[in-house]
């Protein structure tokens, strides 16, 4: 009787063991963030899109968790653009969506359209989440061109210049 005890306690320490590497998974994960000189040359390169459109504008990157990283505003831009590009990219982040879609989800009268009065929710144009490998990994928000539909562009031209970085 003795040593079934002992073959029955190493049985279900054998156990506990092998389980512990799975259930140590399950209580931990991970994720990739994004460098500040990475956050830095999305920022240049959206600004550098608007600029060759004639557009003076803010731009600002943020971490996965809504932290500026990286920011800019250039020389003519409304003073209220660099905290609208934070705030775009924050909400992109925030909800993992971009700011356009958005826009009609949460209009007068829809179901979302409650989320427009949270605290640092800004749902215009120009936010957009920034991904590798499936994971969010930043957002971009670009404020001060006329219209949302040109934030986006100068946004999206500053994640192709970073992609190919993140795609590895």
């Amino acid at each position: 009787m003795r040593n079934s005890m002992i073959k029955t306690a190493i049985a279900a320490l054998a156990l506990a063991l092998a389980t512990a590497p799975a259930m140590a998974g399950d209580s931990t994960y991970e994720i990739k963030l994004m460098t500040p000189e990475t956050a830095l040359k999305a920022v240049q390169a959206a600004l550098q899109s608007c600029r060759a459109d004639g557009y003076q504008v803010a731009v600002a990157v943020v971490d996965r968790g809504g932290n500026v990283q990286a920011a800019v505003r250039d020389r003519f831009a409304g003073a209220h653009t660099i905290d609208t590009a934070a705030g775009k990219a924050w909400t992109a982040v925030s909800f993992r969506t971009n700011t356009s879609e958005l826009v009609e989800m949460t209009a007068p009268g829809k179901p979302a359209s409650g989320i427009r009065h949270l605290p640092k929710v800004v749902i215009v144009g120009g936010g957009m989440k920034v991904e590798s490998a499936g994971q969010i990994v930043a957002g971009i928000g670009v404020s001060g061109a006329p219209g949302g539909h040109l934030d986006d562009k100068c946004a999206a031209a500053g994640i192709k210049a970073i992609q190919e970085s993140l795609d590895f």
